[in-house]
């Protein structure tokens, strides 16, 4: 299985629940994917009086999307706890072993659409720009 991301260099979309996080080992490889902030900085954030330095000096990674080709056999995969708990099909992949290699673009695509509120801004995007719906 293959996946792409891209570094989180803004603090809002570290905390922000919409957006899929992934863990990387040293050789690009998924480890865990969460809709919390991941890696966990403890020592950054442990201190609520000051203000965190910024997402651009955390090892975070947006998860971005999927190799088609591994979708074909997803469906037959049973569901696994992690899933459940997380909301996120990504956790059953890796709770059946399978690897996931994850490409890592420097640029960031536009915005996903992941909640309503980004619905209503990608129709709109779709009106400016004379697009059918």
């Amino acid at each position: 299985m293959a996946t792409a991301c891209h570094p989180i260099r803004d603090t809002r979309e570290l905390f922000n629940p919409s957006i899929v996080k992934v863990v990387l080992d040293h050789a690009g490889m998924a480890r865990y994917f969460s809709r919390a902030p991941v890696p966990w900085a403890r020592d950054a954030f442990a201190d609520s009086t000051r203000p965190c330095s910024g997402a651009s000096l955390l090892p975070a990674h947006r998860h971005l999307c999927y190799r088609a080709d591994f979708l074909r056999n997803y469906p037959r995969l049973e569901r696994s706890p992690l899933e459940e708990f997380e909301a996120l099909e990504q956790l059953r992949a890796l709770w059946h072993g399978y690897a996931i290699a994850v490409a890592v673009r420097q640029d960031a695509p536009l915005a996903g659409v992941d909640t309503a509120e980004d619905l209503e801004r990608a129709r709109a995007l779709f009106d400016r720009t004379g697009h059918r719906r």
